[in-house]
């Protein structure tokens, strides 16, 4: 039976914080969930727009250089504004966009930033702020899955995450 959900983080685990998306995979995949498949990578690519048509909801997972803490989660549409092909990465709403035109699947999907702090050293570890706020990350998901399933969490400040841009490799927040 093919699982409902995929959980998809990205980033460089040799770059510190910035492995925190390969971590909550990783971190995710030890529960085995029901239902929820797992992949991780350095980068988003084109090619993630055919996994990602194969699933009813998706969730992004990457770290988040200046977001909230300990992390957020926020709905995420198409959006082909932001579709820019290069040799670097695609931004999550851009791969939605290409699932929907070029496989005609339009999954529920999500984006989750989680708080990082030390991304500018070659470190294969995280920061202790950092794996703190995976770990509630971990288990608001968790209990998400076991529960009504995946809700906002909003920032309480007046920054508003932005779903369609991605500089250097993490989500950004910005004041609205």
């Amino acid at each position: 039976m093919q699982p409902e959900m995929l959980i998809l983080g990205w980033g460089n685990p040799g770059r510190g914080d910035d492995g925190l998306g390969p971590e909550f995979v990783a971190a995710i995949e030890t529960l085995e969930l029901p239902g929820t498949a797992v992949d991780s990578d350095y980068q988003l690519q084109v090619e993630n727009a055919a996994d990602v048509a194969r699933f009813r909801r998706v969730l992004f997972v990457d770290a988040d250089r200046s977001g909230v803490e300990p992390f957020w989660l926020d709905r995420l549409w198409p959006d082909e504004r932001s579709l820019s092909f290069s040799t670097h990465s695609v931004a999550p709403a851009a791969v939605l966009a290409l699932a929907r035109d070029l496989f005609g699947a339009e999954p529920e999907a999500w984006i989750m930033g989680i708080r990082g702090y030390d991304f500018d050293e070659f470190l294969e570890q995280l920061s202790d702020r950092a794996r703190s706020n995976l770990d509630q990350a971990v288990e608001s998901l968790k209990s998400a899955m076991q529960g009504d399933g995946l809700q906002e969490v909003r920032p309480r400040t007046a920054m508003k995450p932005i779903t369609n841009d991605h500089e250097g490799g993490q989500c950004q927040t910005k004041s609205p």
